[in-house]
């Protein structure tokens, strides 16, 4: 299997479009990245809300427990300061509830961000590039075998332009049934130029 063509022209345009299609995949990948980072900043209300609680909770509850050892009265007091703690702790689970929704936010509109650049890449360039690989592949295989340029001639004159063929004979078929060599050989060329490849060097 052949990944790029032997002549010149084809081959750097082959080469162009492959370093474009990476440079668009690797732009789509940091776009997307940059939009994750940037939405993520949404979160930080949220670490900063779940650190208070967490830090007020924490107080409270050191607080309530030095009062609850106050003889007599010790629980009553305790009771204000366990419900303003769970109420802190309260706090500290709405600010990682809105983490965790910013975080599903940022990672969706990532993927989004990268479906439409991907899937051109995925079901556009891809398939026409291993398609010419497999195709290019056959033919220069096709043109190493003995009557590999007969069958090579053949798919030339179904699908070649009629003004590419005329220039090779001005009737080209008959040339064709008749078996000349020259013919053969010239329109064998012409379809492997089509796929950017050179004819094998005569033995």
């Amino acid at each position: 299997m052949r990944i790029y063509a032997d002549r010149f022209p084809v081959a750097v345009r082959q080469v162009v479009t492959d370093l474009l299609v990476v440079a668009w995949v690797y732009a789509a990948v940091r776009g997307a990245m940059w939009l994750h980072d940037l939405v993520r900043r949404l979160a930080v209300p949220g670490e900063k809300l779940e650190s208070a609680g967490g830090g007020l909770a924490d107080n409270l509850g050191e607080a309530g427990g030095k009062v609850g050892r106050v003889p007599l009265v010790g629980d009553e007091l305790t009771a204000p300061f366990e419900r303003a703690a769970e109420a802190a702790r309260s706090l500290a689970e709405a600010g990682r509830d809105q983490q965790e929704l910013v975080d599903q936010l940022a990672l969706a509109l990532a993927v989004a961000v990268l479906v439409f650049p991907l899937g051109l890449v995925l079901f556009g360039w891809l398939p026409l590039r291993v398609r010419w690989m497999r195709r290019a592949g056959a033919a220069a295989t096709l043109a190493a075998a003995p009557g590999g340029r007969d069958l090579l001639a053949l798919r030339a004159l179904a699908g070649q332009p009629l003004g590419h063929l005329t220039r090779i004979a001005p009737d080209v078929a008959e040339a064709w049934r008749r078996g000349d060599d020259d013919t053969v050989d010239a329109l064998a060329a012409l379809e492997l130029r089509r796929l950017g490849l050179r004819p094998p060097r005569p033995r």
